[in-house]
């Protein structure tokens, strides 16, 4: 296929998905690009005469079309795949290890970094003169997309190769941040960086952020280069962007869940059910034992007047690629159904404020470890959110590496 009328086919088919497509109401509809479509539009070119390898995941799409798809079509030798959590397609469940193997549609090799190996190796660049770098991020420091993405600086900056990132909205904001900045002794892969729990930032801001802090380990700079989204400001939440949303994890099928999880993700290290293994996790709280009561709900309501809380009974049941084996697996539950009337409030405060209240609520209330690798600070079980001087103090150092 001619490459001018490739692309030229191409953006006409992402201006019919957009349009075509139901969206998320907002104040900017259809005005953003995402760097992969800015990518296709204007340095396609450079991609010429280049082995390259693809770190993406479902989200590495224009349109409906995922990424792969559209540069094979558009005929740029793509030699290797690299899967994170969830695999490089999406099918594979959170924390479900994922293997090597092959592309079913185009027969590439997909190398795992959500396995015993984490970071590529010498022997998977072999065939790559530059890697792609395109997912859509949630905005938060636990989510380990960001992680993957140290270590994929870190091995092209040992192999010599470029980092190009396809960046993407934060979508819960650029300006919005919340929770404490990492404490090391809660390091892990769920938190590997001194950020705090929502960062406000873009990856391509978050890679350039790890090499100027020297958050990641290399002799040479990584040769990174971030190709920008296009209209996107700081101050836009996601359904002012005018994107579809594409799930980032099988778990997060709309923003509505995506934003929620921010806080209510701390009830993964907990023994409260945070609605795997139903059609709304993170949005979906409570276990066999929990009795909320009429004060608790009021007390809530009143502080978040922008969520809808309703008390409810649920059982959670194993869902393959989604749920496997959820906590109270066909037990049934009683907590609170929750549902976003406006974006206009803090879920991380919002979180640890449920906590609180479901932890009162629950005769056998129990945290585990896990809560604190995810709040990335012990005083998470204080129920208190003491985090200003931390966000005073990231949004200054943050400041070098913003792109928006």
């Amino acid at each position: 296929m001619n490459i001018r009328f490739g692309i030229f086919f191409l953006l006409l088919s992402v201006m019919a998905c957009h349009s075509s497509g139901k969206q998320e109401a907002g104040n900017h509809p259809g005005n953003v690009k995402v760097g992969a479509e800015v990518l296709v539009d204007k340095h396609l070119d450079e991609l010429a005469g280049k082995r390259v390898g693809l770190v993406m995941n479902p989200t590495a799409r224009i349109g409906d079309t995922h990424m792969l798809d559209t540069l094979m079509t558009l005929g740029v030798n793509v030699t290797a795949l690299f899967a994170p959590e969830h695999g490089f397609r999406g099918e594979a469940g959170a924390g479900e290890v994922i293997e090597n193997g092959i592309d079913q549609e185009t027969g590439l090799p997909v190398y795992s970094l959500y396995g015993e190996t984490k970071k590529p190796t010498p022997e998977m660049l072999e065939k790559v003169d530059l890697l792609l770098f395109d997912m859509q991020d949630v905005g938060a420091r636990f989510y380990t997309y960001n992680v993957t993405l140290g270590l994929v600086l870190e091995a092209a900056a040992a192999a010599d190769l470029p980092v190009w990132i396809l960046d993407r909205p934060n979508p819960a904001g650029g300006e919005y941040m919340a929770g404490w900045i990492l404490e090391e002794q809660f390091t892990s892969f769920v938190g590997a960086y001194p950020i705090p729990m929502a960062h406000g930032m873009t990856l391509g801001e978050l890679a350039k952020m790890m090499i100027g802090e020297r958050w990641i380990e290399f002799e040479e700079e990584p040769a990174l280069r971030v190709i920008p989204a296009e209209n996107w400001e700081r101050s836009m939440k996601w359904p002012e962007t005018g994107l579809r949303w594409h799930a980032p994890s099988p778990n997060l099928p709309a923003f509505e869940h995506a934003y929620m999880y921010l806080g209510t993700v701390l009830f993964e290290g907990t023994n409260i059910s945070e609605g795997r293994g139903t059609d709304h996790p993170f949005l979906t709280i409570g276990s066999p034992t929990t009795q909320i009561h009429a004060k608790a709900l009021s007390r809530l309501r009143n502080r978040y007047s922008q969520v809808n809380i309703k008390r409810i009974q649920f059982t959670p049941q194993s869902i393959p690629g989604k749920a496997v084996n959820p906590k109270f697996e066909g037990e049934q539950c009683r907590g609170v159904r929750l549902s976003i009337k406006s974006y206009d409030f803090d879920p991380v405060a919002f979180g640890m404020d449920l906590l609180q209240e479901m932890a009162a609520a629950t005769a056998n209330a129990e945290t585990t470890d896990f809560i604190y690798k995810l709040a990335g600070s012990g005083e998470v079980t204080r129920f208190q959110a003491g985090w200003d001087e931390d966000i005073k103090r990231f949004r200054q150092t943050r400041m070098p590496y913003l792109i928006y």
